[in-house]
């Protein structure tokens, strides 16, 4: 067995440990990077990018399919979906995106570039199969996370699939029964709805694309509910027919019935990739997950040389944050043990469906949890009457706005409705810069823009604060 002496070994190639690996190196040559499967980004290959050219295909069709109240009326029977074009461009866009990420990769030196499984022996010596050892100074562990499969899902074969299977797709299914209606599931089954594909959508507790304001979220219900079928809170049972479809017996407020589907798409969450890293070899304090604690801002564990970043740290499962951690990460292994707090930015979050889903800073059960009643107040804005929202087609959802009473400090908000993704940059800058919703609308705002709805919400709230 090949055995190395190093100052730095990074375990996991994807966005984070790509980070870790290229922050430790400005600091020390003395750096290794361990991936036990593909270089490359969660985002890049099946997450993010694909998901977003799967809505775009989806949107194309939508909006052809609604144009008659613009006074532009198509022959409906013509806009047709060829489900192996559809995916080709999936696919071929997906691998270009690859592409550049593993082109970065490659520039690394090859004999600091490791394929394989690591796992601790110790806290300074990680084994990687049966070829090599390596005892370094400080590790980081990036080793990513993993759709979560319920046991009661095995009997289904190669009929339950996950996210990464459906961009191997060569075509469109004809249903799909979706499990796990947050932000995969709910991005997901809108766009095969949105393409044709026969969609209904299974949950329990009755949450919505990771929404916890209560007003927010019966808007998000009742527009998705209009488009899909929802089972927010059902008790399920599903099984494989005498054809090899998946039929799922569900039951809801009293009601029931059977969907039958081609495959069962898992998006009930991700477990971090943790619990085969020979963690059972440390003594380092675990979360209820099993997930080692870390300090968001030196992303340092419990043992002092050991750094976690990206989604195996349990703490934001988000490209950006990713790259955030494994900077942070490191940085600080590279001049480890000297250690500096990183930059971490507010908290920004984005669900791709139409209309969309944002969150910024702390949500509505954040707030309640932080705030009593009277330090806190709301404001909101209906997007059903906003100008350009109307002018366009898209006046759809609520936007609700949260502010420290006395101060006027901009907490946070969730928004549903157009151009959400926008909004949630505005407001994230805001949040971040710390400022008061007075000076919020001091800030222009041009006319007629979806934007306006923003200041709504915020002259809402600011007479509220006036009031009290």
């Amino acid at each position: 067995m090949k055995k190395i002496q190093a100052d730095v070994v990074v375990i996991g190639g994807g966005t984070a440990g790509m980070g870790a690996f290229r922050n430790a190196r400005l600091h020390t040559d003395s750096v290794y990077l361990v991936e036990s499967h593909v270089y490359g980004t969660t985002c890049a290959r099946v997450g993010c990018m694909p998901s977003k050219l799967l809505i775009a295909a989806a949107e194309a069709r939508h909006h052809a399919l609604h144009t008659d109240p613009f006074g532009i009326h198509l022959d409906k029977d013509s806009v047709t979906v060829n489900g192996e074009e559809v995916m080709n461009r999936v696919k071929s866009e997906r691998d270009r995106f690859v592409s550049f990420v593993l082109s970065d990769v490659e520039e690394w030196p090859a004999d600091k570039r490791i394929m394989g499984t690591a796992k601790f022996i110790d806290a300074n010596t990680v084994q990687i199969d049966d070829h090599t050892e390596i005892t370094a100074k400080a590790i980081v562990i990036a080793t990513g996370s993993r759709p979560v499969m319920l046991p009661q899902w095995q009997t289904l074969g190669d009929k339950v699939i996950i996210n990464d299977d459906v961009f191997s797709w060569d075509t469109l299914p004809e249903s799909v029964a979706v499990f796990g209606p947050g932000v995969i599931g709910l991005e997901l089954g809108q766009a095969l709805h949105r393409l044709g594909v026969k969609v209904e959508v299974f949950g329990v507790g009755g949450n919505l694309g990771g929404i916890s304001d209560p007003v927010v979220l019966e808007e998000a219900k009742a527009v998705f509910g209009e488009e899909m079928t929802l089972h927010l809170d059902a008790q399920t049972e599903a099984a494989l027919d005498k054809d090899g479809n998946v039929v799922v017996k569900w039951e809801q407020d009293g009601e029931s019935g059977e969907f039958t589907a081609e495959y069962l798409l898992a998006a009930v969450g991700r477990r971090s990739n943790v619990d085969n890293i020979g963690l059972e070899n440390l003594d380092i304090k675990l979360d209820d997950r099993g997930v080692p604690v870390a300090d968001p801002l030196t992303m340092q564990t419990s043992i002092p040389n050991i750094f976690i970043a990206g989604d195996a740290s349990n703490q934001l499962p988000l490209l950006h944050e990713a790259s955030d951690q494994g900077k942070i990460a490191g940085d600080n292994v590279g001049h480890y043990p000297n250690l500096e707090e990183g930059l971490r930015r507010s908290t920004i979050g984005v669900v791709f469906t139409t209309p969309q889903i944002a969150s910024i800073g702390l949500k509505y059960t954040q707030v309640s949890a932080k705030y009593s009643e009277e330090q806190f107040v709301i404001g909101e804005v209906s997007f059903k009457n906003q100008g350009r929202s109307r002018v366009m087609l898209v006046n759809k959802g609520h936007m609700r706005v949260y502010a420290e009473q006395g101060t006027g400090l901009f907490l946070g908000a969730e928004i549903f409705g157009p151009a959400a993704e926008h909004l949630a940059h505005l407001l994230a800058w805001a949040h971040q810069m710390k400022m008061t919703i007075p000076q919020m609308l001091d800030m222009p705002f041009y006319h007629p823009v979806i934007e306006e709805g923003l200041r709504t919400a915020l002259r809402d709230v600011n007479a509220k604060l006036k009031s009290a």
